[in-house]
């Protein structure tokens, strides 16, 4: 690829980041604002663990759909219309005042996640020029960071103004609609040797056990989701539980959890194009295994140190997985998006409602116990083929 086809992909792969970053902002807002959900509207853990099995849910049901259609028929144009549903979705929650109401609004949100995410991954593959883990990780670390600032915005906004400031997020859906109109007109334009190379890059297939690998790559994305999933959603209730700090401390740990997960993940893009996908998958799921087991047993301040090594180990498998799952099924590039985008995070919400469920009987402690062991899973990398 020439410097002026290279400059014109990085500055659509740069763009959907950017987008990413918008996107995840809004949607970490959900989560980030679940205690002033379950104050505001006498919510249980159980319910609290129902609005984040909705929003996963809608996602994990329709990406996978979005991605095959978007692999038929690449349609840049729709990444703006999920923009508006996540818009209209965090308005309806702004003033949402039952639980049927809630859920309806976090699912349009959802929704908005479920047509970005297929078709912006599969965009980013097809103008990487090759270089799938890096791309991945622009792409994916945009989405991470957001999500990081999802508990501070909580912190300086939603807490403070309560539930009726969530609405003030849907500025973030229409700048990011505004980018994504952008997005399609230039990908349309894009020269079509950006696309041409990375699809020469993805290669022809490969002989090895598809529905295998496949298998194996889903236990591991699915072991690493649902350990992010439990944090991301109870670490908040945990240390305000345990140790008896405010929710904006609260709300602060949260950030540095899921801003290390932004750096991982940043970081696992170019170790996979150095180092290979196997590897890097081991050693981030199973390698943030000895950090977790010790969560349940430290003071306040060795919860937040370990849970920032074990974000920031784990995250950086994400590309590598993938990246991994892309080379098998290079000419489904938008479906494995939405599976892996999708299902796995559908599947980490409804462990998430499980968890929320759980901690009613058990206590909060307990769950992240049960949730610790997780990552061991990764010992399951192991049965990858080495050619990975």
């Amino acid at each position: 690829m020439d410097s002026k086809n290279q400059t014109a992909a990085m500055g659509i792969l740069l763009t959907i980041s950017a987008a990413h970053f918008l996107n995840d902002l809004l949607q970490s807002v959900i989560p980030a604002s679940l205690p002033v959900l379950k104050e505001a509207n006498a919510l249980t853990f159980a319910e609290v663990g129902l609005i984040t099995l909705t929003v996963q849910i809608t996602s994990s049901h329709l990406q996978p759909f979005v991605g095959a259609v978007s692999d038929r028929h690449p349609m840049p144009e729709a990444l703006p219309c999920g923009m508006l549903l996540s818009g209209l979705g965090l308005i309806l929650l702004a003033h949402a005042a039952t639980l049927p109401a809630i859920l309806i609004s976090v699912a349009l949100i959802g929704c908005g996640s479920a047509v970005f995410h297929p078709e912006s991954s599969r965009t980013a593959q097809d103008v990487s020029g090759g270089r799938r883990g890096f791309a991945q990780a622009v792409f994916q670390v945009g989405g991470n960071a957001g999500s990081a600032m999802g508990p501070i915005a909580a912190a300086l906004v939603v807490i403070p103004y309560g539930q009726s400031s969530i609405g003030w997020f849907s500025l973030s859906a229409a700048l990011a609609f505004l980018l994504l109109v952008g997005v399609a007109k230039t990908y349309h334009r894009a020269p079509p040797e950006a696309v041409k190379s990375a699809a020469a890059a993805s290669g022809s297939g490969t002989a090895w056990n598809v529905k295998f690998i496949f298998a194996i790559l889903f236990i591991l994305m699915f072991s690493k989701q649902v350990y992010i999933s439990s944090l991301t959603n109870f670490l908040t209730f945990y240390v305000m539980e345990k140790f008896h700090v405010d929710p904006v401390t609260a709300q602060y740990a949260l950030f540095a959890f899921l801003g290390a997960g932004a750096a991982g993940t940043l970081l696992g893009g170019p170790i996979t194009d150095r180092f290979g996908r196997r590897k890097v998958i081991f050693g981030s799921i199973f390698g943030a295994a000895p950090f977790a087991l010790l969560v349940p047993y430290v003071g306040f301040w060795g919860v937040i140190a370990l849970v920032i090594l074990v974000s920031f180990v784990i995250s950086s498998a994400f590309s590598a997985i993938l990246v991994c799952a892309l080379d098998v099924a290079p000419r489904h590039t938008g479906m494995v998006s939405g599976v892996f985008f999708g299902l796995t995070f559908g599947l980490g919400g409804a462990a998430a409602a499980f968890f929320g469920w759980l901690a009613d009987i058990i206590g909060i402690e307990n769950v992240f116990l049960a949730a610790s062991f997780m990552p061991l899973a990764g010992i399951f990398a192991l049965a990858l083929p080495k050619k990975l």
